[in-house]
Protein backbone atom coordinates (compact mmCIF):
# COMPACT_ATOMS: atom_id res chain seq x y z
CA UNK A 1 0.00 0.00 0.00
CA UNK A 2 1.33 3.37 -1.03
CA UNK A 3 0.66 6.12 1.62
CA UNK A 4 1.87 9.71 0.91
CA UNK A 5 2.61 11.97 3.56
CA UNK A 6 -0.31 14.64 2.93
CA UNK A 7 0.17 18.49 4.36
CA UNK A 8 -3.20 19.73 2.78
CA UNK A 9 -4.57 22.18 4.35
CA UNK A 10 -8.16 21.07 4.30
CA UNK A 11 -9.99 17.89 3.87
CA UNK A 12 -6.17 16.91 5.73
CA UNK A 13 -4.71 13.69 6.30
CA UNK A 14 -6.70 11.85 8.60
CA UNK A 15 -4.41 8.67 10.69
CA UNK A 16 -3.99 5.50 9.22
CA UNK A 17 -5.30 3.24 12.04
CA UNK A 18 -8.76 5.30 11.66
CA UNK A 19 -8.83 5.11 8.12
CA UNK A 20 -8.17 0.77 8.82
CA UNK A 21 -11.29 0.91 11.29
CA UNK A 22 -13.57 2.50 8.84
CA UNK A 23 -12.18 0.25 6.13
CA UNK A 24 -12.66 -2.89 8.17
CA UNK A 25 -16.60 -1.75 9.60
CA UNK A 26 -17.59 -0.06 5.81
CA UNK A 27 -20.25 -2.93 4.97
CA UNK A 28 -21.00 -4.05 8.77
CA UNK A 29 -20.53 -1.78 11.35
CA UNK A 30 -20.71 -2.76 15.41
CA UNK A 31 -22.52 -6.20 14.12
CA UNK A 32 -25.61 -4.03 12.28
CA UNK A 33 -25.13 -5.59 8.83
CA UNK A 34 -25.17 -2.57 7.47
CA UNK A 35 -22.74 0.26 6.63
CA UNK A 36 -22.94 3.56 8.99
CA UNK A 37 -23.86 5.18 5.61
CA UNK A 38 -27.02 3.26 5.40
CA UNK A 39 -28.68 3.90 8.62
CA UNK A 40 -31.34 5.74 9.45
CA UNK A 41 -29.96 8.53 12.01
CA UNK A 42 -33.06 8.07 14.37
CA UNK A 43 -32.21 3.93 14.20
CA UNK A 44 -31.09 2.43 17.27
CA UNK A 45 -28.09 1.37 15.00
CA UNK A 46 -26.94 5.04 14.42
CA UNK A 47 -28.14 6.32 17.73
CA UNK A 48 -24.69 5.36 20.13
CA UNK A 49 -22.48 6.43 17.32
CA UNK A 50 -23.67 9.67 17.85
CA UNK A 51 -23.83 9.70 21.66
CA UNK A 52 -20.43 8.22 22.09
CA UNK A 53 -19.10 10.75 19.56
CA UNK A 54 -20.32 13.34 21.41
CA UNK A 55 -19.28 11.74 25.26
CA UNK A 56 -15.48 11.30 23.43
CA UNK A 57 -15.66 15.24 22.17
CA UNK A 58 -17.02 16.43 26.02
CA UNK A 59 -14.44 14.16 27.57
CA UNK A 60 -11.32 15.32 25.39
CA UNK A 61 -12.00 18.60 25.41
CA UNK A 62 -13.43 19.10 28.99
CA UNK A 63 -16.51 20.51 27.87
CA UNK A 64 -18.74 22.18 31.12
CA UNK A 65 -22.37 20.21 31.84
CA UNK A 66 -23.85 23.96 30.80
CA UNK A 67 -22.95 23.77 27.35
CA UNK A 68 -24.53 21.74 24.33
CA UNK A 69 -22.47 19.98 21.77
CA UNK A 70 -24.12 19.88 18.34
CA UNK A 71 -23.14 18.17 14.85
CA UNK A 72 -24.37 20.31 12.31
CA UNK A 73 -23.65 20.76 8.16
CA UNK A 74 -22.48 24.02 6.20
CA UNK A 75 -18.64 24.25 7.38
CA UNK A 76 -17.83 27.90 9.12
CA UNK A 77 -19.05 29.35 6.67
CA UNK A 78 -22.76 28.93 7.62
CA UNK A 79 -21.41 29.78 11.18
CA UNK A 80 -20.07 33.23 9.94
CA UNK A 81 -23.92 33.72 9.50
CA UNK A 82 -25.60 31.53 12.33
CA UNK A 83 -23.57 33.34 15.22
CA UNK A 84 -24.71 36.42 14.39
CA UNK A 85 -28.25 35.42 13.52
CA UNK A 86 -28.67 33.47 16.71
CA UNK A 87 -26.64 35.85 19.19
CA UNK A 88 -27.15 39.73 17.65
CA UNK A 89 -30.48 39.00 15.47
CA UNK A 90 -33.09 41.63 16.69
CA UNK A 91 -36.67 41.30 15.23
CA UNK A 92 -37.45 43.30 11.92
CA UNK A 93 -37.94 47.16 12.66
CA UNK A 94 -35.64 46.65 15.99
CA UNK A 95 -32.41 48.49 16.36
CA UNK A 96 -29.50 46.40 15.03
CA UNK A 97 -27.04 44.88 18.13
CA UNK A 98 -23.36 45.60 18.05
CA UNK A 99 -20.60 42.99 17.81
CA UNK A 100 -16.79 43.11 17.71
CA UNK A 101 -14.93 41.63 15.33
CA UNK A 102 -10.67 40.84 15.28
CA UNK A 103 -9.09 40.82 11.12
CA UNK A 104 -6.57 38.29 10.96
CA UNK A 105 -7.08 36.82 7.55
CA UNK A 106 -9.58 36.15 4.92
CA UNK A 107 -11.53 33.63 6.92
CA UNK A 108 -11.92 36.33 9.75
CA UNK A 109 -12.88 38.89 6.89
CA UNK A 110 -15.59 36.27 5.43
CA UNK A 111 -16.77 36.17 8.89
CA UNK A 112 -16.90 39.39 9.32
CA UNK A 113 -18.68 40.86 5.93
CA UNK A 114 -21.41 37.81 6.62
CA UNK A 115 -22.02 38.97 9.90
CA UNK A 116 -22.86 43.09 8.40
CA UNK A 117 -26.00 41.20 7.21
CA UNK A 118 -27.65 40.97 10.23
CA UNK A 119 -25.92 43.06 13.30
CA UNK A 120 -23.70 46.54 13.67
CA UNK A 121 -20.56 45.11 13.59
CA UNK A 122 -17.12 46.56 13.43
CA UNK A 123 -13.72 45.35 13.03
CA UNK A 124 -11.87 46.39 16.00
CA UNK A 125 -8.13 45.72 15.25
CA UNK A 126 -6.42 44.09 12.44
CA UNK A 127 -3.40 42.92 10.87
CA UNK A 128 -4.06 43.48 7.29
CA UNK A 129 -1.80 46.40 6.93
CA UNK A 130 1.26 43.89 7.44
CA UNK A 131 -0.31 41.12 5.70
CA UNK A 132 -1.50 39.22 8.31
CA UNK A 133 1.79 38.14 9.86
CA UNK A 134 1.03 38.67 13.27
CA UNK A 135 -1.61 38.88 16.03
CA UNK A 136 -3.02 42.80 17.22
CA UNK A 137 -3.18 43.78 20.12
CA UNK A 138 -6.82 43.61 20.84
CA UNK A 139 -9.41 46.08 22.36
CA UNK A 140 -11.87 45.66 25.14
CA UNK A 141 -15.04 45.24 24.25
CA UNK A 142 -17.85 47.54 24.49
CA UNK A 143 -20.37 46.98 27.34
CA UNK A 144 -23.05 46.95 24.75
CA UNK A 145 -21.62 44.25 22.33
CA UNK A 146 -23.46 41.01 21.80
CA UNK A 147 -20.31 39.29 21.27
CA UNK A 148 -16.79 38.98 20.18
CA UNK A 149 -15.16 37.39 17.54
CA UNK A 150 -11.69 35.43 17.02
CA UNK A 151 -10.50 32.97 14.33
CA UNK A 152 -8.17 31.26 16.50
CA UNK A 153 -5.54 29.30 13.87
CA UNK A 154 -5.73 31.14 10.45
CA UNK A 155 -5.16 28.63 7.90
CA UNK A 156 -3.88 30.59 5.25
CA UNK A 157 -1.14 33.11 6.94
CA UNK A 158 -0.37 30.66 9.59
CA UNK A 159 -0.73 32.63 12.68
CA UNK A 160 -2.75 31.92 15.84
CA UNK A 161 -4.19 33.43 19.28
CA UNK A 162 -1.26 32.59 22.04
CA UNK A 163 -3.23 34.96 24.32
CA UNK A 164 -7.29 35.30 24.23
CA UNK A 165 -8.69 38.43 24.07
CA UNK A 166 -10.30 39.75 27.84
CA UNK A 167 -13.76 40.01 27.37
CA UNK A 168 -15.55 39.86 30.62
CA UNK A 169 -19.45 39.71 30.46
CA UNK A 170 -19.31 39.98 26.82
CA UNK A 171 -19.82 36.33 24.89
CA UNK A 172 -16.03 35.43 23.15
CA UNK A 173 -16.79 33.27 19.66
CA UNK A 174 -14.29 31.65 18.61
CA UNK A 175 -13.65 29.85 15.13
CA UNK A 176 -11.13 26.97 15.77
CA UNK A 177 -11.66 24.89 12.47
CA UNK A 178 -7.98 24.98 11.59
CA UNK A 179 -7.03 23.98 15.18
CA UNK A 180 -9.59 22.33 17.40
CA UNK A 181 -7.98 19.61 19.76
CA UNK A 182 -4.88 20.46 18.68
CA UNK A 183 -3.88 21.59 22.41
CA UNK A 184 -5.76 22.25 25.49
CA UNK A 185 -8.66 24.80 25.29
CA UNK A 186 -10.56 25.99 28.20
CA UNK A 187 -14.11 26.20 27.02
CA UNK A 188 -14.96 28.08 30.17
CA UNK A 189 -13.56 30.90 28.53
CA UNK A 190 -15.86 31.11 25.35
CA UNK A 191 -19.47 31.59 24.48
CA UNK A 192 -19.32 29.70 21.04
CA UNK A 193 -16.73 27.57 19.42
CA UNK A 194 -17.36 26.23 16.13
CA UNK A 195 -14.98 23.94 14.10
CA UNK A 196 -15.34 22.50 10.27
CA UNK A 197 -14.21 19.14 10.72
CA UNK A 198 -11.63 18.86 7.96
CA UNK A 199 -8.72 19.35 9.45
CA UNK A 200 -8.31 17.89 12.66
CA UNK A 201 -11.74 16.20 13.73
CA UNK A 202 -12.88 14.14 10.83
CA UNK A 203 -13.73 14.05 7.20
CA UNK A 204 -15.28 17.18 5.35
CA UNK A 205 -19.46 17.20 5.78
CA UNK A 206 -19.82 18.30 9.26
CA UNK A 207 -19.27 21.19 11.85
CA UNK A 208 -19.24 20.80 15.94
CA UNK A 209 -20.97 23.71 17.48
CA UNK A 210 -19.95 24.19 21.18
CA UNK A 211 -22.53 26.62 22.88
CA UNK A 212 -22.99 27.82 26.26
CA UNK A 213 -26.67 27.80 27.61
CA UNK A 214 -27.93 31.06 28.52
CA UNK A 215 -27.05 31.87 24.38
CA UNK A 216 -29.57 29.65 23.41
CA UNK A 217 -32.73 30.63 22.03
CA UNK A 218 -32.36 34.46 21.51
CA UNK A 219 -32.99 34.12 17.64
CA UNK A 220 -35.43 36.45 16.03
CA UNK A 221 -38.65 34.43 14.53
CA UNK A 222 -38.01 35.20 11.71
CA UNK A 223 -34.90 32.64 11.53
CA UNK A 224 -35.50 29.87 9.43
CA UNK A 225 -35.26 26.84 11.81
CA UNK A 226 -32.30 25.06 9.98
CA UNK A 227 -30.49 28.17 11.14
CA UNK A 228 -31.57 28.03 14.92
CA UNK A 229 -29.59 26.82 17.55
CA UNK A 230 -32.14 26.10 19.89
CA UNK A 231 -33.82 23.76 17.09
CA UNK A 232 -30.56 21.77 17.05
CA UNK A 233 -30.50 21.50 20.34
CA UNK A 234 -34.15 20.49 21.48
CA UNK A 235 -33.40 17.48 18.37
CA UNK A 236 -30.17 16.51 19.66
CA UNK A 237 -28.45 17.49 16.33
CA UNK A 238 -31.49 15.26 14.56
CA UNK A 239 -33.64 17.62 13.35
CA UNK A 240 -32.91 16.60 9.57
CA UNK A 241 -30.71 14.22 8.21
CA UNK A 242 -26.98 14.56 9.87
CA UNK A 243 -23.88 13.92 8.02
CA UNK A 244 -24.16 10.19 9.48
CA UNK A 245 -20.99 8.86 8.28
CA UNK A 246 -19.00 12.23 9.06
CA UNK A 247 -20.02 11.82 12.73
CA UNK A 248 -18.80 8.19 12.96
CA UNK A 249 -15.36 9.44 11.12
CA UNK A 250 -15.33 12.43 14.01
CA UNK A 251 -16.08 9.50 16.82
CA UNK A 252 -13.13 7.35 15.40
CA UNK A 253 -10.71 10.02 15.58
CA UNK A 254 -11.72 10.78 18.66
CA UNK A 255 -11.36 7.29 19.93
CA UNK A 256 -7.88 7.43 17.98
CA UNK A 257 -7.05 10.90 20.27
CA UNK A 258 -8.04 9.23 23.48
CA UNK A 259 -5.52 6.10 23.19
CA UNK A 260 -2.95 8.33 21.97
CA UNK A 261 -3.39 10.15 25.66
CA UNK A 262 -5.55 12.93 24.66
CA UNK A 263 -5.19 16.62 23.82
CA UNK A 264 -2.25 17.45 26.28
CA UNK A 265 -0.51 14.18 24.37
CA UNK A 266 -1.11 15.50 20.70
CA UNK A 267 0.04 19.04 21.95
CA UNK A 268 3.44 17.97 22.90
CA UNK A 269 3.44 16.25 19.66
CA UNK A 270 2.50 19.08 17.38
CA UNK A 271 4.79 21.23 19.40
CA UNK A 272 8.00 19.35 18.80
CA UNK A 273 6.66 19.07 15.04
CA UNK A 274 6.07 22.39 14.46
CA UNK A 275 9.48 23.20 16.69
CA UNK A 276 11.40 21.25 14.11
CA UNK A 277 10.11 22.83 11.02
CA UNK A 278 10.79 26.15 12.54
CA UNK A 279 14.19 25.44 13.70
CA UNK A 280 15.08 24.68 10.12
CA UNK A 281 13.48 27.27 8.62
CA UNK A 282 15.22 29.94 11.13
CA UNK A 283 18.49 28.72 10.02
CA UNK A 284 18.01 27.61 6.39
CA UNK A 285 19.88 29.76 3.92
CA UNK A 286 17.33 28.93 0.93
CA UNK A 287 13.44 29.53 3.03
CA UNK A 288 12.05 31.11 5.96
CA UNK A 289 8.89 32.07 7.92
CA UNK A 290 7.03 35.19 6.86
CA UNK A 291 5.05 34.75 10.52
CA UNK A 292 5.88 36.83 13.84
CA UNK A 293 7.45 34.09 15.94
CA UNK A 294 5.29 35.03 18.51
CA UNK A 295 2.06 34.55 16.52
CA UNK A 296 3.38 31.35 14.82
CA UNK A 297 0.68 28.61 14.18
CA UNK A 298 1.17 24.78 15.14
CA UNK A 299 -1.26 23.47 12.53
CA UNK A 300 -0.55 25.78 9.32
CA UNK A 301 3.14 26.58 8.65
CA UNK A 302 3.71 28.83 5.44
CA UNK A 303 7.39 29.62 4.40
CA UNK A 304 8.64 31.72 1.37
CA UNK A 305 11.94 31.54 -0.62
CA UNK A 306 14.90 34.21 0.76
CA UNK A 307 16.07 37.06 -1.20
CA UNK A 308 14.47 35.45 -4.63
CA UNK A 309 13.99 37.52 -7.47
CA UNK A 310 10.33 38.30 -8.04
CA UNK A 311 10.13 37.49 -11.60
CA UNK A 312 11.24 34.18 -10.62
CA UNK A 313 10.01 33.02 -7.54
CA UNK A 314 6.69 31.89 -9.24
CA UNK A 315 8.95 28.58 -10.91
CA UNK A 316 10.71 27.93 -7.63
CA UNK A 317 7.63 27.69 -6.12
CA UNK A 318 6.09 25.69 -8.59
CA UNK A 319 9.31 23.11 -9.01
CA UNK A 320 9.64 22.92 -5.09
CA UNK A 321 5.56 21.40 -4.89
CA UNK A 322 6.43 19.51 -8.37
CA UNK A 323 9.24 17.88 -6.94
CA UNK A 324 7.95 17.45 -2.92
CA UNK A 325 4.58 15.41 -4.74
CA UNK A 326 7.21 13.14 -6.38
CA UNK A 327 9.15 12.39 -3.25
CA UNK A 328 5.59 11.76 -1.34
CA UNK A 329 5.23 14.96 0.04
CA UNK A 330 1.94 16.34 -0.94
CA UNK A 331 -0.27 19.27 -1.18
CA UNK A 332 2.48 21.52 -0.07
CA UNK A 333 1.37 24.79 -2.17
CA UNK A 334 0.67 28.02 -0.49
CA UNK A 335 -2.58 29.50 -0.63
CA UNK A 336 -3.61 31.15 -3.95
CA UNK A 337 -4.20 34.43 -2.43
CA UNK A 338 -0.68 34.57 -0.69
CA UNK A 339 1.58 32.48 -2.93
CA UNK A 340 4.62 30.37 -1.49
CA UNK A 341 4.85 27.08 0.09
CA UNK A 342 2.73 25.97 3.22
CA UNK A 343 2.63 22.62 5.23
CA UNK A 344 -0.16 21.86 7.37
CA UNK A 345 0.54 19.63 10.18
CA UNK A 346 -2.25 18.70 11.83
CA UNK A 347 -2.67 15.46 14.52
CA UNK A 348 -2.85 12.96 12.13
CA UNK A 349 0.69 14.08 10.48
CA UNK A 350 3.51 11.81 11.92
CA UNK A 351 6.51 13.00 13.00
CA UNK A 352 8.00 11.29 10.41
CA UNK A 353 6.51 13.24 7.74
CA UNK A 354 8.01 16.53 9.23
CA UNK A 355 11.29 15.02 9.20
CA UNK A 356 10.92 13.72 5.85
CA UNK A 357 10.04 17.16 4.50
CA UNK A 358 12.88 18.70 6.35
CA UNK A 359 15.11 15.97 4.70
CA UNK A 360 13.61 17.25 1.34
CA UNK A 361 14.26 20.44 2.08
CA UNK A 362 17.54 20.21 2.75
CA UNK A 363 18.44 18.72 -0.47
CA UNK A 364 17.03 21.08 -2.51
CA UNK A 365 18.72 23.96 -1.03
CA UNK A 366 21.69 22.33 -2.34
CA UNK A 367 20.61 22.03 -5.45
CA UNK A 368 19.46 25.79 -5.99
Amino acid sequence: MKRVFNFSPGPSALPLPVLEKAAAELCDANGSGQSVMEMSHRSKDFKPIIEKTEALLRELMGIPAHYKTLFLQGGASLQFAMAPLNLAGVEQGAPRKKAAYIDTGVWADKAFKEALKYADVSVRASSKEASYTHIPAAPAPDPDDAYYHITLNNTIVGTKWNKLPETGAVPLVVDASSCILSEPLDVSKFGVIYAGAQKNLGPAGVTVVIIREDLIGAAPSWTPALLRYDTHVKEGSLYNTPPCYAIYMVGLVLEWLKNLGGVEAIANINREKAGLLYSYLEHSKAFLSPVAKAARSLMNIPFVYRDVPSDKKADLESRFVKEAAAAGLVNLAGHRLVGGMRASVYNAMPIEGVKALIGFMEQFEKNL
